[in-house]
């Protein structure tokens, strides 16, 4: 009898676990009550504001967004007129590398245009409000040339070079045909490059976005009609689309990236060279840029 007591106390113990287990479901059935699974309704989101002069820190936010389980989908709010063409390719290259595994919304605010388009481009659905500033497909680069005022204060500017093109849109000498026909082959490769990339992110046909990729700047309005903006909406509503799109039910949550600390270092030197320059000398000094710049 005693070989048989803890087989005894083993089914007691099952018995008694079934009987509350039995309690609690007939409690739960009569109270109508489910057990439900705790879900992230959590949206990323990213701003991209300013002239863009670098990527690292959207590049950053982009992929911790996309890594993130958290995340289910994620907007990206630009207000920007553009610039650099590089950090401008590559914060597009993110989105389409993010698009792979989370729906992206764009959200234009007051000025999208030119790179700060380019980038929205590659987005699952472009938001605008009829009255953004958006479009500008085209190219810039500045040039200026300081060789009579040298001459007024009697300084002298030389350079020595190997290369015929080296020095081409030097300051201090007038530009050769040569040099400008040189220059504006550049320019136009670029350009198209900016053509083909809407194309791609638009689904649109070619002599489609070739039509409108003169330089012009539209509203948000004029760029739903041109197939260039899905729909209007604010930042708001592109959350709440993004949720949509992600297959959220209830309230989504917007999730920003943590603000960096000032650093005058930082804000006067940049991070690295190309930076450097580009705060210097501004976008479009020293490269072709996908700038918006009235006037220039």
């Amino acid at each position: 009898m005693a070989n048989r007591s803890p087989v005894v106390i083993f089914l007691l113990l099952g018995a008694i676990l079934l009987f509350f287990s039995g309690v609690i479901l007939l409690m739960l059935s009569m109270t109508g009550s489910q057990v439900k699974l705790v879900r992230s309704n959590k949206v990323g989101v990213v701003e991209v504001t300013g002239i863009i002069t670098e990527a690292r820190s959207t590049l950053n936010t982009l992929k911790k967004f996309r890594e993130s389980a958290a995340i289910k989908a994620i907007v990206l709010r630009v207000n920007s007129p553009g610039g650099a063409v590089g950090p401008s390719q590559e914060i597009l290259a993110e989105v389409y590398r993010t698009r792979q595994q989370k729906k992206v919304v764009a959200s234009l605010g007051t000025v999208a245009a030119s790179g700060g388009y380019y980038i929205a481009s590659g987005a699952d659905v472009i938001l605008a409000n009829p009255g953004t500033l958006t479009g500008s497909i085209g190219v810039i680069m500045n040039f200026t040339n300081i060789e009579q005022l040298t001459q007024k204060l009697g300084i002298e500017l030389f350079n020595l070079k190997a290369g015929r093109f080296k020095d081409a849109g030097s300051p201090t000498r007038p530009m050769t045909p040569v040099e400008r026909a040189y220059l504006q082959k550049l320019i136009d490769n670029v350009h198209e490059q900016f053509i083909l990339d809407v194309a791609r992110g638009r689904k649109m046909l070619l002599h489609k976005v070739r039509e409108v990729a003169d330089g012009r700047v539209f509203t948000g309005e004029m760029a739903k009609h041109l197939g260039l903006v899905d729909q209007f909406g604010n930042l708001s509503e592109a959350i709440d689309l993004a949720g949509q799109l992600a297959g959220l039910t209830g309230k989504v949550e917007p999730v920003y990236p943590p603000r960096e600390r000032f650093s005058l270092f930082r804000l006067l030197m940049g991070d690295d060279p190309e930076e450097l320059l580009s705060r210097w000398l501004g976008p479009g000094a020293a490269s072709p840029a996908y700038l918006f710049a009235p006037g220039q």
